[in-house]
């Protein structure tokens, strides 16, 4: 009979995302291949240690207990090497990580295989991949590696946050500010407060985390989101009047009004942090795990 992951919140994952291979990839970037499957091979019993996203995915998988209901599924999709590959998996199970699916494709665009997979999140240090699959319609960020490692203080609680325009919600509002400034950001939403913005690419995320939050089995593990960004009062009504329309919810909202969201972020504790400006996710990088996605007029013509 075959398997199937319908039901499940599916996360696919790079082994630099999970994993901090940072050592490794020089030698890969650097377009030796031969030297770095054998530094990988010669490494195949020592487990590498978590990478930017490691306790994103723990506590993830943690959803899923014996004897009940298969929540989570997390996939490895990287462009290396079978035989590398191997380490991976090998470091997975030392660090009591049950993945059991990976795609490997040896240099070759990983991200195709995100259709097949259903993803509901790929993440990524490779940022061609993280453009090409947001293009693709799926929730990707790039990994920022030199980020600072998740805090251990809830460890039965999966802590996300999310900027808003571009990420959760579309460019639309974003547009505005860029092209006439705050007033006229300010002006425009207020007008259109009783619209809700139409949807970003991060929305299909959010809202297999509420499924995976209204879960019968929750009790074990839960999932806490916050929405941090840069508007304020009045262009916040429109953003929680957007979430109230999609069904969906956040528990805590941070209206900056353009205060840094690093230190923010260092109180709130979170797993994971989303944003579309890398001046924000470079500043939150010093605090907490952190990973651009590369969408809306900020990121244009830089792709």
């Amino acid at each position: 009979m075959a398997s199937s992951l319908q039901d499940q919140l599916i996360v696919a994952i790079s082994s630099r995302a999970l994993f901090d291979f940072e050592e490794e990839n020089r030698l890969f970037e650097a377009g030796d291949a031969p030297a770095y499957m054998r530094l990988q091979l010669g490494k195949l019993d020592e487990p590498a240690a978590p990478g930017v996203a490691f306790a994103l995915v723990k506590k993830l998988l943690a959803f899923n207990h014996e004897g009940g209901a298969k929540r989570v599924e997390v996939v490895m999709l990287s462009r290396n090497d079978p035989s590398s590959g191997m380490r991976v998996f090998r470091s997975a199970r030392a660090h009591g990580l049950p993945i059991e699916r990976g795609v490997f494709t040896q240099g070759r665009d990983p991200f195709p295989y995100l259709k097949p997979l259903g993803a509901h999140l790929f993440l990524s240090a490779n940022g061609a991949d993280v453009a090409q699959a947001l293009a693709l319609g799926y929730p990707a960020a790039q990994v920022a590696t030199q980020a600072a490692r998740a805090s251990d203080a809830h460890p039965r609680e999966v802590r996300i946050a999310f900027d808003g325009d571009a990420v959760l919600f579309s460019d639309e509002a974003e547009r505005v500010f860029q092209s006439g400034g705050l007033a006229a950001f300010q002006s425009h939403e207020a007008a259109w407060a009783a619209l809700p913005l139409p949807p970003g690419p991060f929305k299909p995320f959010l809202a297999a985390l509420h499924r995976l939050q209204q879960s019968e089995d929750r009790a074990a593990m839960r999932v806490r989101t916050a929405l941090v960004t840069a508007r304020s009062a009045p262009a916040h009504e429109r953003a929680i009047r957007t979430l109230m329309d999609w069904g969906v919810s956040v528990d805590e909202a941070m209206f900056l009004g353009g205060l840094p969201k690093g230190e923010f972020l260092r109180e709130f504790q979170p797993d994971f942090f989303f944003d579309d400006q890398t001046g924000h996710i470079q500043h939150a990088a010093r605090h907490v795990p952190a990973g651009h996605v590369a969408a809306g007029v900020t990121n244009e013509g830089k792709r």
